[in-house]
């Protein structure tokens, strides 16, 4: 997949397939988004191309961010997409409605073909909507295929409702909306050694500013190290038996040893097993992050299907 930071002509001379959006999460409502015009470029001859946008880490236009850039990546190209462009906002926020089909779809993508959920809104102060892109881009010659929301158990497919999930620690539906499971790959960071000094080191990653954070408590979860898997515990909190303040994530990896500061695994999570607590002594702590281990263990076994 060729990705492209900044508006510019994209090398699909044949044209292209455009699935729009902000795609945050590519949940299962976005890849029908992108597969159809995937699809299309195939029938048709034509670089099958999304167009996404970057935001400022704090901003809340779009709610908290829920992958990383570099999953959201690999996600879109695990669908097919060769061409990638996401500029920063502010290079077309103030484009009208007509610039935005001109300059992007037409001057960028040689878009023959376009696909957008019934949501989507584009222009300077959201002032285009599906109806006007129709419109605009019947007049250039480009197809325009808008999709209804996915639903899923009778309500509608969206980043918002993953959000909450997360928040409530339900991570089974925060999966099955998402399509895969809820991931994150910052990077490991020193913490205060604790788990070394206790017997089972582990990894902390911090979440950066602007991220979706889930339920605070401890979660079954896989951890990936140079392509290997290890099922793994993840702690989400304020680790109130060492007097931790801000919040961390730490993951204590059985079978693992080695060092992974500076590097970013992928930590995927699967169930949610109880809620942050305060324990007497740090024998109390060991015995908990051991039975998280366990339990996750034996999760994985089962092939993902025991009931936490």
């Amino acid at each position: 997949m060729h990705y492209f930071e900044h508006l510019t002509a994209l090398p699909a001379p044949q044209g292209s397939s455009v699935a729009l959006g902000y795609f945050d999460g590519l949940h299962i409502g976005h890849q029908t988004v992108v597969r159809r015009a995937v699809e299309k470029a195939a029938d048709r001859g034509l670089a099958p191309a999304l167009f996404t946008f970057r935001l400022p880490e704090a901003s809340r236009i779009k709610g908290p961010r829920l992958l990383s850039t570099e999953l959201k990546h690999q996600r879109a190209a695990g669908l097919g997409v060769e061409l990638y462009m996401a500029p920063d906002f502010e290079e077309f926020r103030d484009f009208t409605p007509q610039e935005f089909v001109d300059r992007i779809l037409v001057e960028c993508y040689q878009a023959k073909e376009v696909f957008c959920g019934e949501n989507f809104t584009f222009g300077s102060k959201k002032s285009g909507n599906v109806q006007i892109l129709s419109r605009l881009c019947a007049q250039k010659g480009i197809g325009v295929t808008v999709l209804p929301l996915l639903q899923y158990k009778g309500r509608p497919v969206s980043s918002t409702r993953i959000r909450q999930a997360l928040e409530e620690g339900d991570v089974p539906l925060a999966n099955e909306l998402l399509g895969a499971p809820y991931q994150i790959d910052f990077p490991v960071r020193h913490g205060k050694g604790l788990g070394h000094t206790l017997g089972f080191p582990t990894i902390n990653q911090h979440y950066p500013e602007g991220f979706q954070t889930p339920r605070e408590g401890v979660y079954i979860t896989r951890t990936c190290v140079e392509g290997v898997w290890y099922p793994s515990a993840t702690g989400y909190g304020t680790r109130p038996t060492v007097n931790g303040v801000l919040p961390t994530c730490e993951t204590f990896l059985p079978g693992y040893e080695g060092s992974l500061y500076g590097q970013s695994p992928v930590v995927e999570f699967y169930r949610y097993l109880w809620p942050t607590r305060k324990f007497d002594n740090l024998q109390q702590l060991t015995d908990c992050v051991m039975s998280a281990a366990e339990q996750a263990r034996r999760f994985f076994e089962a092939g993902g299907e025991e009931k936490a």
